[in-house]
């Protein structure tokens, strides 16, 4: 007989399983790069059996969608987050002053965050999700500026991020500043 809480053939019921297999995924691209995620290697890495990785993510691109969402998440969620400036206020400070946090507080998850997001070039699984993350950053940027000048900022942003981290330099929040403060003048 089953114990309490087994489903059908003695099988626990793990509400937390497909939530620790993303985890895990997320976990395996951090330390090993999206080349070093299989199946069997968040398998490992969440502590379950080969199946439930399969059972949840019928193919990894699946797998890295779920992982991706969950990291523009923790993104998108910091930016409304962030001190609006006032309507006259310093916006090209704040952004910049956000993306040096950003960067100070764990380089490690941002460069895993742009792992998962570039991936998409490769992977058009991937794209919608990319799409989604950048709408998101717009969104957030828009009580700033016009919608226009809030897609060029995040481009700004995306690229200052990518120039630090793949230049392996300290991030410059001055000429950030200056950059977001040049793209933010109204001609």
């Amino acid at each position: 007989m089953a114990g309490a809480g087994s489903g059908a053939g003695g099988r626990r019921y793990d509400p937390e399983r497909r939530q620790r297999i993303i985890d895990a995924a997320i976990r395996v691209v951090g330390a090993k790069g999206i080349a070093g995620l299989s199946h069997r290697s968040v398998a490992a890495e969440a502590d379950v059996p080969l199946g439930s990785t399969t059972y949840h993510f019928k193919t990894l691109d699946e797998l890295l969608v779920a992982a991706l969402r969950q990291a523009n998440q923790g993104f998108t969620v910091t930016l409304p987050a962030a001190p609006a400036p006032a309507p006259a206020g310093d916006v090209a400070g704040s952004l910049a002053r956000l993306l040096g946090r950003l960067l100070a507080a764990d380089r490690g998850r941002v460069e895993l965050e742009y792992e998962l997001y570039l991936a998409a070039l490769r992977r058009p699984a991937l794209r919608p999700v990319a799409a989604e993350w950048y709408e998101a950053v717009a969104t957030a940027l828009a009580p700033w500026t016009d919608p226009v000048t809030a897609r060029a900022l995040v481009a700004v942003m995306d690229g200052i991020c990518l120039q630090v981290l793949l230049t392996d330099t300290p991030y410059d929040e001055p000429y950030a500043r200056e950059v977001l403060a040049r793209i933010l003048r109204q001609d």
